[in-house]
């Protein structure tokens, strides 16, 4: 993959066919229908053959615009990222607008649960991405901290909500995979559990798992390990900024 072949795309410098005669497509238009089509199957489902059906045009068309499939991801997470919405959270306190962060993020994986599979290690610089960036660092900025520090808050905050996305989108495919609620999946397996689980060698487990599945009606519920989770990031962050 060629690095400044993906900046100009995620930038829009110069993009357009690079080769062939115009179908009356656009990088924008592959990217939508690219995006769609992960939402709707998955990104294992996506391919350039599949995009290229999906706008009715022949494979090779789509490489005019793009030039493969790593390309397209950048710019897909780009265009997402792009059209997040942002709440205004000026003036409020830190917690307030870092929680706001989060929220939007979980967001955006609720609405593209792709999107948190993608490694962000080398992310794509693009608007999308810089805006972003710039909306969530105000919520660490005028608090002491420094540059490089503010930077480890935010993305410390953002790995957190990542994760949980993905516990998240496991839990739902495994749902889907059995065809069972994780009610009915206890329900079913409790009676061979009971018969063979000695109480006795793992008292810790047996009082504590029990106890957090009566209350969660699961072994694990997304919304309450978000809760918790968020809580104690947040507390962690306090003691750096307000210590």
């Amino acid at each position: 993959m060629d690095p400044d072949v993906t900046l100009r795309l995620l930038w829009r410098a110069g993009a357009g066919p690079r080769r062939g005669p115009r179908q009356g497509l656009s990088v924008d238009a592959v990217v939508a229908a690219a995006v769609q089509l992960a939402d709707t199957a998955g990104l294992e489902a996506l391919t350039m053959r599949r995009v290229a059906q999906h706008l009715g045009v022949a494979a090779m068309t789509l490489y005019t615009y793009v030039p493969g499939k790593e390309e397209l991801l950048d710019l897909m997470l780009d265009a997402v990222y792009a059209a997040m919405p942002r709440s205004d959270t000026a003036g409020r306190p830190w917690r307030e607008r870092a929680a706001a962060v989060a929220a939007e993020n979980r967001a955006l994986y609720a609405d593209h649960p792709w999107a948190a599979t993608i490694s962000t290690s080398r992310p794509p610089l693009g608007p999308g991405l810089m805006a972003k960036y710039e909306h969530e660092l105000a919520a660490f900025d005028g608090l002491g901290l420094d540059d490089v520090t503010i930077d480890a808050a935010l993305t410390h905050l953002l790995n957190f909500v990542r994760a949980a996305a993905r516990d998240v989108a496991d839990a739902r495919a495994l749902r889907q995979a059995t065809a069972m609620t994780d009610a009915q999946w206890w329900a079913a397996n409790a009676p061979l559990l009971e018969r063979v689980l000695d109480r006795a060698a793992y008292p810790l487990a047996t009082r504590v798992g029990s106890a957090a599945g009566s209350a969660q009606d699961s072994a694990y519920d997304p919304e309450s390990a978000y809760a918790f989770g968020l809580a104690r990031v947040l507390d962690g962050l306090a003691a750096l900024i307000e210590g």
